[in-house]
């Protein structure tokens, strides 16, 4: 073989080698690279990952929202639908536009202004007793006592009877012969008084089934704000020459503004729909508030006008009437809340 035909049979064998042979690479694995590189296989995995972090916790939260849209947003949207027309329990299916008209006819009946004045009274007289006497227990539960596991379930079993059993017994008590409250009156020579038909005499004993229910329940949230406060409050106040009653007074009482303002609020809220100690007090007239409507609030008048006069659409209306109440209370509360942070 000559020179020329030498080197023409080198050319030929680097042009089949290929460009990577100059660096030393095997022929296949050049050959893969030409012709690209396939997906990794974690590469679907990750992309997994982060869809799983990001769906999951609407997954995790969508059972709630669920139920709330089915037990709660769309009988409240309903409602509403409900209190622009004239609509009978007797015939749901006939349905007439009545707009505002329901509105109109519930602000200008005296009944509904007489059971928003009784549910405020109510709401006062039970609420303000509840409170004062919550804190006073949570502040002597928030002593070292013997058995004080015992005394805190003691505190809170009213809050477990049920609203039946409770307003039995009470109904025994204000007995107008029999009750136990009529003969200590009597003790001390006071007339006996007709709980059923006095004006303040229903309202006082309606608020104290309420008391006596919810106060060890208070009592607790105060307890557990109390012993969140730090300690060193109270000894620097007892080295400045402060007592126990100076301590509640300047230490514990500013801590527990926001528990108090928040024990305040949702004791409201219970008062505008409280139902169950007036129709259970009441009896027969339970559902009309006593013979002269002197204890009917806002949550009985609601259940008198939708399924004992069968009014739905005026029955809706006052529902919408109690929930626009409760949006005040919610942004006075905002409100004060508020002040109180801008203060601190």
């Amino acid at each position: 073989m000559t020179s020329s035909e030498q080197a023409l049979a080198r050319d030929a064998s680097s042009a089949d080698a290929g460009p990577g042979s100059l660096t030393g690479e095997p022929g296949p694995a050049r050959g893969a690279q030409g012709r690209g590189t396939t997906p990794a296989p974690s590469s679907w995995r990750s992309r997994l990952y982060r869809w799983d972090m990001k769906a999951s916790p609407y997954a995790f939260i969508s059972p709630f929202f669920i139920i709330f849209g089915a037990f709660s947003l769309v009988p409240l949207l309903y409602t509403a639908w409900y209190s622009l027309h004239n609509v009978q329990l007797s015939s749901l299916d006939t349905q007439t536009w009545a707009g505002l008209d329901n509105y109109k006819n519930l602000f200008t009946s005296d009944f509904f202004w007489n059971a928003l004045k009784n549910t405020f009274s109510i709401g006062v007289i039970s609420t303000v007793p509840q409170l004062i006497a919550a804190l006073w227990l949570a502040h002597m539960l928030n002593y070292r006592l013997r058995g004080s596991v015992v005394w805190r379930v003691v505190v809170l079993t009213p809050y477990a009877t049920s609203v039946a059993a409770a307003t039995l017994v009470f109904v025994l008590l204000f007995s107008p012969d029999t009750g136990m409250v009529n003969w200590l009156l009597d003790l001390v020579g006071m007339d006996p008084v007709n709980w059923r038909e006095s004006d303040w005499g229903s309202q006082f004993a309606v608020s104290s089934i309420v008391i006596w229910r919810w106060t060890g329940y208070n009592a607790l949230i105060y307890l557990a704000a109390m012993q969140a406060i730090p300690a060193d409050l109270y000894e620097s106040a007892a080295l400045d020459g402060a007592n126990r009653w100076k301590q509640f007074r300047h230490v514990t009482i500013p801590m527990l503004r926001p528990t108090i303002l928040f024990t305040v609020v949702v004791s409201t809220i219970g008062a505008t729909q409280l139902f169950g100690e007036p129709l259970l007090f009441g009896g027969v007239s339970g559902t009309k508030g006593g013979s002269e409507h002197q204890y009917q609030t806002l949550g009985l008048y609601m259940y008198d006008q939708g399924w004992i006069v069968g009014n739905l659409g005026k029955a809706s209306a006052i529902a919408w009437s109690m929930f626009l109440i409760l949006l005040v209370i919610a942004a006075i509360n905002l409100l004060i809340t508020r002040r109180l942070r801008k203060t601190q």
